[in-house]
């Protein structure tokens, strides 16, 4: 592995890192999720030096980092108020890094910052007082002002959440294009779901300086290793039952005695080969629930009719919870669809999911986590 942490700890006091481990690989994007105040800037400031370790090592390329001064690490951070000198123009401001490299000429170095503007398109900006730049262009020289030094890694600290939809869009393209270029290694911290969606590779959850789970996307935002994940990644079906029958690549899995659901999970059958019997916990996402005031030729086999019990209506998405057999499933509507199918609460409906979409948790007493 490239970047390496190890049963990391640090104790400022009053907030606590606890036995943190994560590896990324080289030119991977890691972004960490996780509510305010749960340690995700601390564990980044703890990989770039600013923080003492109490126990645990930070390791780089095999390196082990942790009695390196942060100048001598290689490693960038980016911030989200972007933390530019203002005194100096946007030119300075990049250059700033590069005038400790001896090696270099200042035709050199002059070179390496045009190259460097030029890719972040901010050319027509560098004789410019930094404190006259937008948000964007502010943010898209503080990118050039750290990755100019050709660092091993870039950390970045809610980055574009001070910027506006478009800017972030702008940025996240620019990002995504730099890190194929440069194959840049990126530890990202957000609470935009969008970074997740359009710039990771795998992503962390964190809350209460614990870091909960590391994993690829589908499988963080499909099956949590616990309640606390579940709910801030929106896995708002977790549904207690227990394997009836496996047949043909589907399993039946019963959720009392009139529902069954179909699960198609085969990387949890392939684990657990003996599975009558096993209970478990299944997880479906709201976005993969379908509505429809009848029944429908599909290939879904789960198509459940039931009550709607409450709408909710939050800006152009409609969440619609529904009970089945005394169960409660929670789906999303956009409003074009809510008002297709006039839904109303009291009113019969039928659910519709794939078994592809019906995830398998074993049912470990850890997803009820209370220390979370």
């Amino acid at each position: 592995m490239y970047l390496e942490v190890e049963n990391l700890s640090v104790d400022l006091g009053e907030f606590h890192l606890k036995n943190i481990n994560l590896s990324v690989e080289e030119g991977e994007y890691l972004v960490l999720i996780g509510p305010t105040g749960s340690g995700k800037s601390v564990l980044l400031e703890t990989i770039i030096g600013f923080y003492t370790p109490k126990e645990g090592l930070i390791k780089l390329n095999g390196k082990v980092l942790n009695d390196i001064a942060p100048e001598d690490r290689h490693i960038g951070i980016v911030y989200q108020d972007h933390v530019l000198f203002p005194s100096m123009n946007v030119y300075d401001n990049i250059a700033y890094g590069l005038k400790n490299k001896k090696s270099l000429t200042n035709e050199e170095i002059d070179l390496k910052i045009k190259d460097m503007a030029n890719i972040m398109n901010i050319t027509h900006i560098l004789p410019r007082d930094v404190n006259t730049l937008s948000g964007g262009e502010s943010q898209r020289t503080a990118l050039a002002r750290a990755l100019i030094v050709e660092p091993k890694i870039i950390l970045m600290d809610e980055p574009f959440s001070a910027l506006d939809v478009t800017t972030q869009a702008t940025l996240t393209s620019l990002i995504k294009s730099i890190g194929k270029k440069y194959k840049t290694t990126f530890v990202h911290v957000t609470h935009n779901f969008n970074d997740v969606w359009n710039l990771a590779d795998r992503v962390g959850v964190m809350k209460n300086g614990i870091l909960h789970q590391l994993d690829y996307i589908d499988t963080v935002f499909s099956k949590p290793n616990n309640k606390f994940v579940a709910d801030f990644v929106g896995v708002n079906n977790i549904i207690k039952g227990k394997v009836d029958k496996y047949n043909e690549g589907i399993m039946e899995i019963k959720i009392n005695d009139n529902l069954t659901l179909y699960s198609a999970d085969e990387e949890y059958y392939d684990k657990n080969k003996n599975i009558k019997n096993h209970e478990v916990l299944v997880a479906i996402r709201p976005e993969n629930i379908i509505f429809s005031n009848d029944k429908i030729k599909s290939s879904a086999k789960n198509q459940l009719k039931g009550i709607i019990k409450n709408i909710e209506i939050a800006g152009p998405i409609i969440t619609v919870i529904t009970e089945v057999e005394n169960v409660k499933f929670k789906g999303i509507l956009t409003k074009n669809s809510y008002e297709l199918l006039n839904i109303k609460e009291g009113n019969e409906i039928y659910l519709i999911f794939k078994s592809m979409n019906v995830n398998i948790i074993e049912s470990y007493n850890k997803f009820n986590l209370k220390k979370n």
